[in-house]
C-alpha cells in the first residue's frame, strides 16, 4: 500500500504588542492619542490576554488532539496487524501451490514403478528431467514398501540422506503407505540439511515408494527476494505445527524467539504441514500512516494555540476525510491488482504444466497453442502432449478436466503425468484410456475429464483413435476437411471398468490432423454443430502449414470475452 504526502497549513493573525499590560479601564495616566491608539491598545490586549473561552478552546483542542493521535495509533496498529495476517495468508497460498508440483511427479513415479514392476530404467527415464540444480529435486529414489527399506532400489541424482537413517525411513514409509498422500520428513541434522518427500500409491500392486529430497541452507538462513512480492516481510518456516527451534527449516531472522508484531499460520502440505511465522520488515501500510499519530499531535497542538483553531480544524477534518477516501480507493485498487496477480499466477501454473516444446519426430510436424480464458482468475484444466514411440510413430494426447482453479490444475497434472507413465508402458490408445479411467475412479473423484488419445503411424499414414467423451478431431487432406466420425466412449471419472474402443483411419499424404478442446468451438446460446462447422470452414480457408493453421485458428475462432480455456494441437505428415 502506498501513501501520499499531506500538507497542512495554519495561519494566525494579530496586532502589535503594547508597551505593557496597561490599565484595562481605558487609558488612565496616558495621553489621549485618539481612536487609532485605542484600537492598537485593544489589539495588544486581544493578542496577549487569553479569555476564558480561549483557554477552554485550547484545553478542548489539546484533548481532541490527544484523542485523535491515540485513535490514529490504534488504527495504524490494527491496520498493520490486518495487513500482516493478509500477507501471511498470501505467502501460505504460494507455499500450498507447490504441493501439486511435488506430489504429482512422485505419484506418477510410484504408479510407473507399480505398473513396470519397479523397472529402474523406466524410473530413471521419468525422474531424470526433474532432478538436478535448478530443478524440483536434488535426489530421487525408489524404495520397496515391504521388507527393510535400508537401501533404495534406484537412485537418481545425489545419494539420499534418508538411506543413513533406517528407523526414520521405516516411520516415513509406513506413514506414506497408510495415508496415500505426500508425506514430509526433516533431515535437519548434519552439515547438509534436507527436506524429504515420500509418496506411496494406494493399493499399488508392486509396493513401491517414490522418495525425493531438496536441500536446505546449511545455516538455515535465507532472504525473500524483492521480486517475489514479499520483500517487506521477515519470516521463519518450521516443519510441522510447532515453533521449536529444532524444527526450523529456513528463516531470514537472526533473533529468536520471535517478538513484536507477528502473524502465524499452519500451511497444510500433503499429509504434513508447515508453520509459517512472519513479522513486518517495515511498515506495511506506508510511512504516512506510521507517522500520522505524531503529525496529528504536533499539528493539533499548534492549531489549538492559534486564534482560528475552530475554522482550521473544520478544514483539517474535511481534508483528512478526503485523504481517507483516497486511501480506501487505493486499497480497493490494490485488491484489484492482487486479483490480477492471482490470475497471472494461475496462468503461469497452467503454462508450467504444459510442454514447452515437442520432440522431433521424423516425418511429422507438430504445433500447438494454448489460449487462456479472457475473464476470471482461475486456471482451467485443458492440457495436451505429443510423445514419440519406439517404432517411429507418435502418441497425441489432449484432454479437458471439468471445473477451474487449483483443484482442476491438480487433476490436470495428475492425469497428464499418469498418461505419460501409462504410455511409456503401452502406446495402445484404448489401453491408455482404460488405465487412466481405473486410476481416476480408484480415488472416488469429484471431477470428470474428456480425453482424446491418437496413435499415429507415420510410415503407413494411419491413425488409431480412442475417445473418452472428447470432441472429434479434424482431418485436412486431399482437398477436403472433415470431422472424423466414431462413437465416443464415456468420459474419464464417470464409470468404472469401462472398455474403450478404437477406430483406425487412413490419411492422405501431407494431411493435417487437428485436435482441440471445447473452448475453440463452443459459444453461449449456440448449438455445438454450428461451432464444429465454423471450425471446418475456417480450417479449409487457412494456410496449409500446420504451425500457421494452429496460430490462425487460435487467433480467430475463440469468442470475444470467452470464459473457457482453449487448447489446440496439430500434426502434419511431411511425406
Amino acid at each position: 500500500m502506498e501513501s501520499g504526502d499531506a500538507a497542512i497549513v495554519g495561519a494566525a493573525g494579530g496586532s502589535r504588542p503594547s508597551p505593557g499590560p496597561g490599565d484595562a479601564g481605558g487609558g488612565r495616566g496616558e495621553v489621549d492619542a485618539g481612536p487609532r491608539s485605542e484600537f492598537a491598545a485593544s489589539g495588544s490586549r486581544s493578542r496577549w490576554r487569553l479569555s476564558r473561552p480561549a483557554l477552554l478552546t485550547l484545553a478542548v483542542g489539546l484533548l481532541i488532539t490527544a484523542a485523535l493521535s491515540g485513535a490514529a495509533l490504534i488504527l495504524y496498529n490494527h491496520n498493520e496487524t490486518r495487513l500482516l495476517r493478509l500477507r501471511a495468508r498470501e505467502l501460505s497460498l504460494v507455499l500450498s501451490t507447490a504441493v501439486p508440483t511435488l506430489q504429482t511427479p512422485l505419484a506418477s513415479a510410484a504408479e510407473l514403478a507399480d505398473a513396470t514392476g519397479g523397472s529402474a530404467k523406466k524410473f530413471r527415464a521419468f525422474m531424470t528431467p526433474l532432478v538436478g540444480a535448478g530443478r524440483p529435486f536434488i535426489s530421487a529414489s525408489l524404495w520397496r514398501a515391504e521388507g527393510s527399506p535400508a537401501k533404495p532400489t534406484v537412485v537418481v541424482g545425489a545419494a539420499p540422506v534418508l538411506a543413513a537413517k533406517p528407523a526414520e525411513a521405516q516411520r516415513l514409509f509406513a506413514q506414506a503407505r497408510a495415508s496415500g498422500q505426500l508425506v514430509l520428513t526433516g533431515l535437519l541434522a548434519g552439515s547438509v540439511p534436507r527436506l524429504g518427500y515420500a509418496f506411496a500409491t494406494p493399493g499399488g500392486r508392486g509396493g513401491y515408494i517414490a522418495y525425493a529430497e531438496n536441500p536446505l541452507p546449511a545455516s538455515g538462513r535465507s532472504k525473500l527476494a524483492e521480486s517475489t512480492g514479499f520483500g517487506d516481510l521477515d519470516y521463519a518456516l518450521y516443519l510441522g505445527r510447532s515453533r521449536r527451534r529444532k524444527d526450523l527449516l529456513v528463516t531470514n531472522m537472526s533473533h529468536f524467539p520471535v517478538t513484536g508484531r507477528q502473524a502465524s499460520t499452519v500451511v497444510p502440505f500433503g499429509k504434513g504441514a508447515f508453520t509459517l511465522v512472519v513479522t513486518p520488515a517495515r511498515s506495511l501500510g506506508g510511512t504516512f500512516f506510521e507517522n500520522l499519530p505524531w503529525v496529528i499531535a504536533l499539528v493539533g497542538a499548534l492549531v489549538s494555540m492559534a486564534a482560528a483553531v475552530l475554522t482550521e480544524r473544520i478544514v483539517r477534518r474535511r481534508a483528512d476525510a478526503e485523504r481517507l477516501a483516497v486511501v480506501l480507493d487505493r486499497v480497493a485498487s490494490e485488491n484489484r491488482q492482487m486479483y490480477r496477480q492471482q490470475r497471472g499466477i494461475a496462468q503461469t501454473l497452467q503454462h508450467a504444466l504444459l510442454p514447452e516444446a515437442f520432440p522431433k519426430i521424423d516425418g511429422l510436424s507438430v504445433s500447438a497453442s494454448y489460449v487462456p480464458a479472457a475473464s476470471g482468475i482461475d486456471v482451467g484444466g485443458d492440457w495436451y502432449d505429443v510423445i514419440p514411440c519406439e517404432d517411429g510413430g507418435a502418441l497425441l494426447l489432449i484432454g479437458d478436466v471439468s471445473g477451474h482453479g487449483l483443484r482442476a490444475a491438480t487433476a490436470m497434472a495428475s492425469l497428464r503425468h499418469a498418461a505419460l507413465a501409462y504410455a511409456a508402458v503401452d502406446t495402445d490408445p484404448a489401453t491408455v484410456l482404460s488405465k487412466l479411467s481405473n486410476f481416476v475412479n480408484a480415488s472416488s473423484p469429484d471431477y470428470f475429464a474428456t480425453m482424446l488419445c491418437v496413435r499415429v503411424d507415420v510410415s503407413e499414414h494411419r491413425i488409431c483413435i480412442a475417445s473418452a467423451g472428447h470432441l472429434p478431431p479434424l482431418l485436412l487432406g486431399g482437398g477436403q476437411a472433415r470431422l472424423l466420425e466414431f462413437e465416443p466412449d464415456m468420459a474419464i471419472g464417470v464409470a468404472r471398468d469401462w472398455q474403450y474402443r478404437e477406430t483406425e483411419v487412413s490419411v492422405p499424404p501431407h494431411a493435417i490432423l487437428l485436435a482441440y478442446t471445447d473452448g475453440l468451438v463452443e459459444r453461449r446460446g449456440e448449438l455445438l454443430d454450428e461451432g464444429l462447422e465454423r471450425l471446418r470452414r475456417s480450417a479449409s480457408a487457412s494456410p496449409a502449414q500446420v504451425d500457421q493453421l494452429v496460430a490462425s485458428l487460435a487467433r480467430e475462432l475463440p469468442a470475444e470475452g470467452h470464459n473457457d480455456d482453449t487448447a489446440i494441437v496439430g500434426i502434419q505428415w511431411r511425406t
